[in-house]
């Protein structure tokens, strides 16, 4: 079943090019070997399609339990990549999936805000920064636009309209010793989400509409 994330990733990028205003800007950022979290903003169930047709690395995605209910979801969920994890709580077995991915130099996608949006950014979760941390990966940032439209899983095999993926610079987050406490993780997750919300037009920031970044292309 490896072959199922190729032939995924191959017609989803012939059905955003045959049926949207399908633009990605920054590929060249994308490290070509070696661990990497992609982390992303998070609007719709096409955000992780329209990611693997967008940024060209294997991908593997965390993503929540609820949606590997039933065969063959689950069945296919896990063919092209995907991991339940439960963000309701501390999901260790999810967590040591995760690193063992990026131990073998995978590229695996985070999308720190925990849910769906509604097309502006939330407060992201501490979990990705814990991750990163233990792992010492890279962190590619990207920032999505049109896919708030886009509701059913269904409609990635007709994606309309204007949809964006921009690919910032990857980056590390700040070396802390000993155990971080409440607030430094929350830190370490608004440089994460700043990072990400200094690729979207200001309409989609969010929560981190105010945030200062010297990367913002708008």
């Amino acid at each position: 079943m490896e072959t199922l994330y190729p032939v995924c990733r191959y017609f989803q990028e012939l059905s955003l090019r045959a049926f949207s205003d399908y633009k990605v800007v920054g590929k060249e950022n994308v490290p070509p070997m070696g661990p990497l979290v992609v982390v992303s903003n998070h609007m719709s169930y096409v955000d992780p399609s329209v990611l693997s047709a967008a940024i060209p690395r294997r991908l593997r995605f965390l993503a929540k339990d609820s949606v590997f209910r039933g065969f063959p979801i689950s069945h296919l969920l896990r063919a092209y990549g995907a991991h339940p994890i439960n963000r309701e709580s501390a999901d260790v077995v999810a967590i040591r999936w995760a690193r063992a991915q990026l131990i073998k130099d995978s590229a695996l996608v985070i999308f720190p805000e925990g849910t769906r949006n509604g097309g502006s950014l939330i407060v992201g979760k501490h979990g990705v920064a814990g991750l990163i941390r233990m792992t010492g990966a890279t962190i590619l940032p990207v920032g999505i636009t049109g896919t708030e439209r886009l509701g059913m899983l269904l409609r990635v095999v007709n994606p309309t309209g204007k949809i964006t993926v921009n690919i910032g610079n990857p980056f590390s987050l700040p070396t802390v010793e000993g155990r971080l406490n409440s607030a430094l993780m929350q830190s370490m997750t608004d440089i994460i989400m700043e990072r990400i919300s200094a690729l979207l037009p200001k309409s989609y920031r969010g929560v981190y509409e105010m945030k200062p970044s010297s990367e913002r292309p708008f």
